[in-house]
């Protein structure tokens, strides 16, 4: 569980609106921060399975918050990924990264026969 001030600055850092509590960007990072917590308790106990499945449904509870997210606004989803530091984020980059670099790679075919012709006869 997180404490209860660590919570309120995760809900004014990500708020989308002053009264926002609840929006799905504050739910993700305030999940992302449990799963934090809980991944680090989890490198010291080991065999603790309770809270090992505590961590799986939050994991599972903000994957679907991400999606919903993904598909109601991608350039707020873009965005939190890369604040909360995510996997996503980086795959998103690399993606876009991937792109820009086939795109300037790519050069239109120039309409060489034409201009030589003009030349030739000028």
């Amino acid at each position: 569980m997180l404490e209860k001030k660590t919570k309120e600055k995760i809900i004014k850092k990500y708020r989308v609106h002053d009264n926002d509590t609840g929006s799905s960007q504050v739910q993700i990072a305030i999940l992302s921060e449990e799963i934090k917590e809980l991944t680090e308790h989890l490198k010291l106990h080991k065999h603790d399975f309770s809270s090992r499945r505590g961590l799986l449904k939050k994991v599972g509870e903000r994957r679907k918050l991400l999606k919903y997210l993904q598909k109601e606004d991608a350039g707020q989803f873009k965005e939190l990924a890369t604040k909360l530091k995510l996997k996503i984020a980086q795959r998103l980059q690399a993606e876009e990264d991937e792109e820009k670099k086939k795109e300037k790679d790519y050069v239109a075919p120039e309409e060489d026969g034409d201009d030589a012709e003009q030349e030739v006869k000028a």
